[in-house]
């Protein structure tokens, strides 16, 4: 499932894991795809080697992406209960590709220009790796619980250490803070709708996510959510 719960699976399904160099260049594959609507963004090419944000940027994503083509483990058995939200899911995966050629193109517009917007797109840039990070450490703690989709697996256990002692969703929160650095990323907040509406879509997953899981784990569901907050960390316990 998503980042915002873990599943255990049968010890008997071990998948195959997918060759390295195969995974990487598939990251590889989306470097480019992500270098190439930045540019678009800029409408110059040539500005992916010219401004250090950017260069930066593709330095982060390309890092980031090559690092879980090699971490995140093989995929378990096929889920036993499953609540496909195919928009959902479309959202989650186009609003994050947005954020930074919108933010280009807002910068080259000089539109919505920030204060202090050179400090501002490198505090952004910082977020997108700090964002990146959090994703990453939430997916391989889940390992081969992770899927795409919310859904319950047999035999399963629900995942309460590491990031997720903090927060019930670490997984959407660091998307969700790369997506706001991403957007701010080269000083303009002309991209800022767009992880304002990747919120949105969250929470709607969010719901459906936490409705399985409350049917699932009953008392013990209600315990851990009594004592995390879904995307930022519970000052207090819940009545």
């Amino acid at each position: 499932m998503n980042p915002g719960a873990g599943l255990d699976y049968p010890a008997r399904v071990t998948p195959p894991r997918p060759h390295p160099v195969r995974s990487v260049v598939s990251a590889l594959v989306v470097l480019a795809l992500d270098a190439a609507l930045l540019a678009l963004g800029f409408g110059d090419p040539r500005m992916l080697l010219i401004d250090p944000r950017a260069l930066a940027l593709l330095v982060v994503w390309g890092v980031a992406g090559v690092a879980l083509a090699l971490l995140r483990p093989a995929r378990g058995q096929a889920p036993a209960r499953a609540r496909p939200d195919p928009f959902v899911m479309v959202a989650l995966f186009l609003l994050p590709m947005a954020a930074a050629p919108l933010g280009a193109f807002g910068a080259r517009r000089a539109l919505f220009t920030l204060p202090w917007a050179n400090t501002v797109s490198w505090w952004g840039i910082v977020a997108v790796a700090a964002g990146l990070g959090l994703r990453i450490a939430a997916m391989v703690r889940l390992g081969r619980r992770f899927a795409p989709v919310v859904a319950l697996q047999d035999r399963h256990a629900l995942e309460t250490g590491g990031p997720y002692a903090l927060v019930r969703h670490p997984g959407y929160l660091g998307a969700l803070l790369a997506c706001l650095g991403a957007s701010i990323a080269f000083g303009s907040g002309f991209a800022l709708p767009v992880p304002a509406l990747m919120l949105v879509a969250q929470l709607v997953r969010v719901r459906r996510e936490e409705r399985l899981l409350a049917e699932a784990f009953g008392e013990e569901w209600a315990r851990y959510a009594s004592r995390t907050g879904a995307l930022l960390p519970r000052l207090l316990p819940r009545g």
